[in-house]
């Protein structure tokens, strides 16, 4: 299995396609994804990508960070393990909010 590539400082505009014909001048791509926003469905300016070797992963790192793409210019790193993260929801039962100490009293 080949190095997956971190690729960040992405201009907004940039797409898959656009990321896998950048990442192909250097070798074989078997994957190139930005990564949306699930609420926007917009870019949050980073990618990964997968190279179809090693060789590859290491000639794309030395030949393409700190180049050009979309008007920006992109950092290409070998990624990390995703992280664990913990729970985000919110501690206080769901999201409700309290309203004081006090409750409303019918009469």
């Amino acid at each position: 299995m080949a190095i997956k590539l971190f690729v960040g400082s992405l201009a907004y505009s940039v797409n898959d396609q656009e990321l896998n014909d950048f990442f192909s001048t250097v070798g074989t791509v078997e994957s190139a994804v930005v990564i949306m926003d699930r609420e926007t469905n917009r870019s949050k300016g980073f990618g990964f990508v997968e190279m179809s070797s090693d060789e590859e992963a290491k000639q794309a790192i030395e030949s393409l960070n700190g180049k050009d793409l979309g008007g920006r210019t992109v950092i290409v790193n070998e990624a990390r393990p995703r992280e664990e993260r913990s729970d985000r929801r919110p501690s206080n039962g769901g999201g409700r909010s309290s309203f004081g100490g006090s409750s409303f009293r019918q009469r």
